[in-house]
């Protein structure tokens, strides 16, 4: 009589250990802790819970908020600058955005404005929270940062927007602006379900997009990075772009703190000279 087969547990164990992705999120998450960031998970008043890494307490150095875009979680996004911001004299504060990463919430809401609440909040709500701090915010991690900027320009004292098209209307999509139609599509671009999904992705967003890129890893990085929240990331695109104008987009006083925005038309899924840099 034939062995029975291994129980499915036994593999989905065996996958985890072979994974490459998750062996690049462990990596990440090694550079951040060999950086002196600790983590910290910090529940608010309606149920959310941001997650943070903290850096090591330090009056000489000036504390900057650090916000990830939609592609990627906080590790991923920011664990290459670390080093090089802690020397520059930078305390980072790096969380990641509600619905990203170890960050949720049971709120319907899914505007920018609430990320940036969430994020103000749990940053006041930090033992010794800086007074005051720099944000920077790349693509949608900046929409957010604006969001910030706006609503509470007391504690924001710098705002760096990179590759964030807060200037963007709904009607940029059908115009031929960007590289995709409509919110749909922008969303099965930005939330790969599928190999052909993801590699349009990276040759959107790369400058010089890796020529080789194995099924084997891709179909990977999909399920460990872009099989969770989906919904919520979805509506998150949708209350972003729906019926956004330029129009509506909030006034920052500029005269309040030191102000630098490099204007994107768009977002990353902007078209793009793949020879050149996007920044």
């Amino acid at each position: 009589m034939p062995a029975p087969p291994p129980p499915a547990g036994g593999r989905r164990r065996w996958k985890h250990r072979l994974s490459p992705t998750l062996a690049r999120d462990r990596c990440y998450a090694r550079a951040f802790r060999s950086a002196g960031l600790r983590q910290a998970a910090v529940p608010l008043p309606d149920g959310a819970v941001v997650h943070f890494w903290l850096p090591r307490p330090d009056p000489a150095l000036h504390p900057v908020l650090l916000l990830h875009g939609f592609g990627a979680n906080a590790t991923w996004q920011w664990a290459p600058f670390l080093r090089p911001l802690i020397a520059a004299g930078l305390a980072p504060f790096v969380p990641d955005l509600v619905f990203f990463g170890n960050s949720a919430s049971p709120a319907a809401d899914r505007s920018p404005a609430y990320q940036s609440a969430s994020v103000a909040a749990a940053m006041a709500a930090l033992p010794g929270a800086p007074q005051r701090y720099s944000v920077v915010g790349v693509s949608y991690g900046g929409f957010v940062a604006y969001h910030l900027a706006h609503a509470f320009p007391a504690v924001v004292e710098r705002l760096v927007l990179v590759a964030a098209g807060v200037c963007l209307e709904e009607a940029d999509l059908a115009s031929g602006l960007f590289a995709v139609d409509d919110i749909s599509e922008a969303a099965s671009v930005l939330l790969p379900q599928r190999p052909e999904d993801l590699r349009r992705l990276v040759e959107l967003t790369f400058c010089k997009p890796p020529k080789f890129m194995p099924s084997c890893f891709i179909r990977d990085y999909i399920r460990v990075m872009c099989t969770e929240n989906v919904k919520e990331k979805s509506e998150l695109l949708y209350a972003l772009i729906s019926g956004r104008k330029l129009s509506d987009l909030p006034k920052i006083n500029q005269g309040c703190w030191k102000f630098a925005l490099r204007r994107f038309a768009g977002s990353s899924l902007r078209k793009v000279d793949s020879s050149r840099p996007l920044i």
